[in-house]
């Protein structure tokens, strides 16, 4: 992989020679390449082995202030310079944007750090069949309860990517991913539940075994059994550290440059204000060993630094590509391509302890719907759980909504707990909502 890293940074190099040699005023160009392994079986028999070798070179021509972008999965030096032309030639039409072009030359990140993003894994199908069907069958045998499954996943993908730029910027990083999940179906009586656990590291030495994730899945698929729904209330939520990052994910999009420039973020001009309780600090590390949202540099080649996104409660910073910074007249802080290894701040509390601090309401382990307004913070998704009542879970709960708003809860979290997910590009434990609406019965 280390050779085909190696003529991909050539072919980008040349890439962008003939942009130059066509009259582009600058250009940039990303290449990137990946091959992995999936492989699903269901109840002992292997339904699908599927291996996978792509590849895409994207390139955006800029004249002068008129932009033009081109892709090809043609990695053959015709079929590129088919794209750069085709992205000049578009270049020549569009409209003039005084935004657009590349980031400053000062911000590239000429000296990165190696950050250990690649692990060599086992890419042999055989494994991953055994590892599948070990998966599975461990969970079968576990508990009479479950009498069924939706079958278990082993993943395995490795590649790189390449990026450049006319200011004479070229970087490029490996990376890989593995993952094993297993999908389960449980019955009592009647009625029928379904859930599942799963694994993921870049390191395929930090994975959980077959058992421990056949495990984890009989017992988040029978816990669900007996659900029940709740009568309409107002409560304390208890968000479970498997879906708490989506809390956070949402003051990403919120403070993020494409959703402030359009003035369609309830955090607009909300820079040095309160957005969290002041107990609470979130902090970025793109340099971290390994970590599954390290980058030495963004999209744009603008070096990635560490930062407190929110101080004690306070917004620090947005999340601005080179364009939502001039559009804003501010700096680009290295986030085109998105975040870089959040770290929520928690309070020390195990999930148990959170369940007796809570005292009485609603613990959350699923979410459906999309139901977020970040114009607004309005907040409205489909829920299931456990109702906790004097601190102790009592029983599995569905088919409710919970609503709030998102400033609001934010704002009103009462603590983030130790439980912390390290499967995340934010890594959070549980956290602990104030009150919001539940809408049951």
């Amino acid at each position: 992989m280390q050779a085909d890293m190696q003529q991909a940074q050539e072919a980008v190099q040349e890439a962008l020679a003939f942009a130059k040699s066509l009259g582009a005023s600058a250009a940039e160009c990303g290449l990137s390449q990946s091959r992995g392994l999936s492989v699903d079986s269901r109840l002992g028999e292997v339904e699908t082995v599927e291996f996978n070798q792509d590849g895409s070179l994207g390139i955006t021509v800029y004249r002068g202030h008129c932009k033009g972008a081109a892709a090809t999965a043609d990695l053959k030096p015709d079929a590129v310079k088919a794209a750069v032309s085709k992205a000049n030639e578009i270049a020549r039409f569009t409209s003039e944007d005084p935004y657009s072009g590349l980031a400053d030359k000062a911000l590239m990140a000429d000296d990165y750090p190696e950050l250990g993003l690649y692990f060599d894994a086992n890419m042999d199908p055989e494994y991953a069949i055994e590892q599948t069907k070990r998966c599975e069958q461990a969970a079968l045998d576990q508990d009479p309860r479950i009498v069924n499954s939706d079958g278990a996943n082993y993943s395995s993908h490795a590649g790189f990517r390449v990026y450049g730029n006319s200011h004479g910027f070229i970087g490029s990083y490996m990376s890989s991913r593995q993952s094993l999940s297993c999908v389960l179906i449980g019955k009592e009586g009647d009625v029928m539940e379904r859930d599942y656990a799963y694994t993921l590291a870049r390191n395929p030495d930090l994975l959980q075994s077959p058992q421990q994730v056949a495990a984890a899945a009989v017992e988040a698929t029978v816990s669900r059994l007996g659900a029940r729904s709740l009568d309409t209330c107002k409560v304390p939520v208890l968000f479970h550290s498997d879906v708490a990052h989506g809390l956070f994910g949402h003051l990403v999009a919120a403070i993020s440059g494409g959703s402030l420039y359009r003035k369609s973020s309830y955090l607009l001009d909300r820079l040095g204000t309160k957005v969290l309780p002041d107990w609470l600090t979130i902090s970025e590390d793109p340099h971290v060993q390994g970590g599954l949202a390290s980058s030495a540099f963004d999209h744009e080649g603008v070096r990635t630094e560490p930062r407190e996104i929110v101080t004690n409660g306070e917004l620090n910073s947005y999340l601005l590509t080179s364009y939502a910074s001039r559009k804003m007249g501010m700096q680009p802080t290295g986030h085109a391509g998105g975040i870089h290894n959040w770290y929520v701040q928690h309070s020390g509390l195990d999930l148990d302890a959170l369940c007796k601090k809570m005292g009485r309401g609603l613990l959350v382990t699923e979410l459906m719907g999309q139901g977020v307004n970040i114009v607004t913070g309005d907040y409205s998704r489909g829920a299931a759980g456990f109702w906790v009542e004097n601190g102790e879970i009592q029983y599995p709960v569905s088919e409710v909504t919970i609503a709030g708003n998102l400033d609001h809860m934010l704002q009103n979290l009462v603590a983030v707990g130790s439980d912390i997910d390290p499967r995340h590009g934010i890594q959070t434990g549980s956290v602990l909502v104030e009150q919001m609406s539940i809408a049951g019965n």
